[in-house]
């Protein structure tokens, strides 16, 4: 069985458009922009350009405390599919699970631990 480095090209994109479509389907619009990286037992997502229109009106009405309380309520809603997503495309369990949202630059972080595969050090 390959390890997540000798599959982690395929992992990123896939995880990456995975993400994509969850803030899609979350927010009603996904990200101009989407990396993943994989490496040492995390995941990290990066997204750009993720807000909607309503949080951008909201964002020119000078209310980035709302966005940001908005983006923790939708990071509470798919944390479970998030987690689902990298658990089934790593083949590993994910311990921890952070996310995160800039409103200005508009850029939002996902991040997971991942249990550490057999022989490997933890993080």
């Amino acid at each position: 069985m390959a390890t997540i480095g000798e599959r982690s090209g395929n992992v990123n994109r896939d995880i990456s458009q995975a993400m994509v479509a969850l803030f899609k389907e979350s927010t009603g619009r996904g990200p101009t922009r989407v990396r993943t990286y994989v490496e040492n037992g995390l995941v990290v997502t990066v997204l750009y350009d993720t807000m909607t229109k309503a949080e951008r009106t909201l964002m020119d009405d000078h209310q980035e405390d709302v966005v940001r309380d908005l983006r923790r309520i939708f990071q509470g809603t798919f944390r479970k599919s998030a987690i689902e997503i990298v658990e089934r495309l790593t083949g590993q369990k994910v311990l921890a699970f952070l996310s995160d949202h800039a409103v200005d630059p508009d850029y939002a972080i996902e991040a997971f631990v991942l249990e550490p595969e057999p022989g490997a050090e933890p993080v």
